[in-house]
């Protein structure tokens, strides 16, 4: 049974959920490739590691292509950032849950570079960052990844929302008790489930 949602805690994914990933939409084009391009090329597991804090910028920039070629790290970044957009009508929304009082934490799979979101958004007005992968060192769907958060904010898995753009992330979130979400960019729709569960009016 689910908890009342005034001892409820939200937990958002970040990237194709409350902002637009530019990964998909500005890096293929700063390297001057098509995107299946990129992805053939680039390096199977650097960007997960990146993610995972198992290796830092440095490493991720020397071995961001499977080939080893050297890259424009800095310019890498700076077209990161400029990417970084909210997903349209999400912001109000933060902003009415943040009004009336919801706790909100990031429960996301991202590097460190999330810190270039926020500089560019503000997202951390509305949402702390407690639980970026980046830091947690697991990434979802690890049952972990969602246990370890309830465990830190001291509520049970029943207690807490999960709201992701991926459904193998919100299916292991269901599979361990959590209430969760799948959002498919349709944020009156969101809207809605948020007024049903009484987070919103």
């Amino acid at each position: 049974m689910l908890a009342p949602m005034a001892e409820r805690v939200i937990l958002w994914d970040l990237m194709d959920t409350l902002v637009r990933d530019p990964f998909f939409t500005h890096v293929a084009p700063f390297f001057g490739l098509r995107f299946e391009e990129l992805l053939a090329q680039k390096h199977p597991t650097a960007w997960r590691d990146f993610e995972l804090g198992a290796i830092d910028e440095a490493e991720l920039f020397r071995t961001f292509f499977r080939d080893g070629r050297a890259i424009d790290g800095a310019g890498l970044k700076r077209a990161m950032h400029g990417g970084y957009a909210w997903i349209e009508g999400i912001e109000p929304l933060l902003a009415e849950l943040h009004a009336r009082g919801a706790e909100m934490h990031l429960l996301s799979n991202y590097p460190p570079w999330y810190q270039l979101c926020d500089a560019r958004l503000g997202v951390t007005r509305w949402v702390k960052p407690s639980f970026v992968s980046c830091h947690t060192g697991v990434r979802k769907p690890d049952a972990q990844a969602y246990l370890g958060p309830c465990a830190a904010l001291g509520v049970e898995p029943a207690q807490a929302l999960f709201i992701d753009d991926r459904e193998p992330n919100v299916s292991a979130a269901r599979a361990l008790g959590m209430d969760a979400l799948r959002f498919d960019g349709d944020v009156a729709a969101l809207r809605r489930a948020l007024e049903e569960r009484g987070l919103i009016g």
